[in-house]
């Protein structure tokens, strides 16, 4: 029989515990609906006696959010109790989650209790919640340094006094996959009654999202997690991973599945990276910006050939796009031949050789070669030049701190002059919106980056910048030792390739072989 592993996902409480990250309401709500959205069983919306803003985050979310059980967080305290039910009294389904220390570290150090107080407030906290609602969770705090039998005798009193799910949390990400599978059985095994086994698992030592499968494996059927692994310290177990191991070993999994609509899982990621501040790292799993790039050639050919070779992960099923190759110097010929051929130019032969041999010159100094270096590369290869586009003939800017900029430009291209005049906020800006005038390309700034290519005061300055027309994305480079006419090259550069994808969508190349 197929057997659901629910998901709750603790961002808003945990993962907004990360140091630097303070949501307001509407921030909130909007990450739980897409929560929501994303099919996650349950949201832990805050901590309500945490603070006013804690409170009202999560009743907010209890009063608006659907579908999935929203869950506050309590000490022990019997006041914490009532004012977590009191946040989420209008939910359509509530859950209260009661947790307590229990490792000798814990008691010495911060509750200043004994373990007979702690069962005692256990029991008390349990029994108070479930006057309120029949689904309560109860947590030993770092229970995995927690001695066995006290540990096993907490939970027991958990669910003789109500509790349903009991919750194994690994606060300080101290357990190994082996040792927290088996603690997981354990407490299956030991503990008696009518409930469910949850993990919640940290990753100090990069282990939470292992933990938590072996804790799986082991009879948990809730996994605590968070959207790209946010939390305390070094964060909680990954929602996105702890997610896609389970659909993509079956064979280690059986028939363990999950609600989750995992096509929402890129988009999920974006919000919440964007919302909190917190960037997601370029390697990251599953939703970070390399997951499906590729740029060592055996990897580029197996993938071109065949998806499987290398990527695991159907990548649309996770909102991304697969197969991305990357031109830089691990590239291999099938990549370069493959981008070429997507480019409009189909050569072979002698001529792919000697081509493949300037990219990799120039792969040696670039970190990442661009379309338009592809370019000119084949152009310097076939002795035949592509169309230069437009050429800045005139740049003459004006302007104060009393008087708006304004720039006059001349452009020519195919002999035939023209010219405009703008204003802007400042006298890039005024350049930019002059050669737009000019040209008759409407395009929006996505992007813009200067840097110093050498020292001194007469540095060059080196401008990128980069263009949206339509579904054409496009980047410009120009270099001078006047910031504003080096923005103005790139600009204008910018411009030139997308005059040229339009002509090369419009007039199909036809194909150019080698001898």
């Amino acid at each position: 029989m197929a057997e659901k592993v629910a998901i709750f996902d603790t961002t808003l409480r945990d993962g907004e515990q990360s140091p630097g990250i303070s949501l307001d309401v509407n921030e909130k709500l909007e990450i739980a609906e897409q929560l929501a959205r994303l099919g996650v069983d349950c949201i832990e919306a805050g901590f309500p006696v945490a603070s006013i803003g804690d409170f009202e985050a999560v009743q907010a979310i209890a009063r608006n959010i659907h579908g999935p059980v929203i869950v506050g967080l309590s000490r022990t305290h019997l006041a914490d109790v009532d004012r977590c039910w009191q946040a989420l009294a209008d939910a359509d389904r509530a859950r209260i989650h009661v947790f307590i220390s229990t490792s000798p570290s814990h008691l010495e150090h911060m509750l200043k209790m004994t373990f007979e107080q702690v069962i005692e407030e256990t029991k008390a906290a349990v029994s108070r919640a479930k006057e309120y609602t029949q689904d309560v969770e109860f947590s030993p705090q770092d229970a995995t340094r927690t001695p066995v039998d006290f540990l096993l005798e907490v939970l027991q009193k958990a669910v003789d006094s109500g509790a349903t799910t009991l919750n194994i949390p690994d606060t300080v990400g101290y357990g190994m996959p082996w040792e927290f599978g088996e603690l997981i059985a354990t407490v299956r095994r030991e503990v008696s009654g009518n409930y469910q086994i949850s993990t919640h698992c940290h990753d100090d030592l990069g282990l939470a999202v292992a933990n938590s499968l072996s804790g799986v494996k082991a009879g948990a059927r809730q996994v605590e997690v968070c959207v790209n692994g946010l939390g305390e310290r070094a964060g909680n177990a990954s929602l996105e991973e702890v997610v896609m191991a389970l659909k993509t070993r079956v064979d280690e999994f059986g028939d363990l599945y999950t609600d989750v609509a995992t096509e929402e899982l890129a988009r999920t990621s974006r919000l919440v990276s964007r919302l909190t501040g917190y960037p997601i790292q370029y390697n990251k799993a599953v939703v970070g910006r390399n997951a499906f790039l590729h740029e060592s050639g055996i990897h580029q050919h197996g993938v071109l050939a065949d998806r499987a070779t290398y990527e695991i992960i159907d990548a649309p099923s996770v909102g991304r796009e697969g197969r991305q190759i990357v031109l830089g110097k691990h590239s291999g010929r099938h990549a370069f031949s493959d981008t070429l051929s997507k480019m409009g130019y189909s050569i072979s032969g002698d001529l792919l050789n000697s081509a493949f041999t300037r990219f990799k010159e120039l792969a040696d100094r670039k970190v990442e070669i661009t379309e338009a270096d592809l370019e000119a590369i084949v152009a310097e290869e076939l002795g035949a030049s592509i169309d230069p586009g437009y050429n800045l003939d005139y740049l003459e800017v004006t302007g104060g701190t009393d008087k708006a900029p304004t720039a006059r430009v001349i452009v020519s291209r195919d002999g035939v002059k023209q010219e405009a005049t703008a204003s802007g906020d400042g006298m890039i800006d005024a350049a930019c919106q002059a050669i737009r005038e000019a040209t008759g390309v409407d395009a929006t700034l996505t992007g813009f980056n200067v840097s110093s290519v050498t020292g001194g005061i007469d540095a060059l300055g080196d401008v990128v910048i980069q263009l949206s027309s339509g579904d054409q994305k496009v980047s410009g480079r120009g270099l001078s030792t006047d910031v504003v006419e080096a923005s103005a090259r790139a600009y204008l550069n910018a411009v030139n390739r997308i005059v040229r994808l339009r002509s090369r969508q419009e007039e199909p190349r036809q194909p150019v072989t080698g001898p």
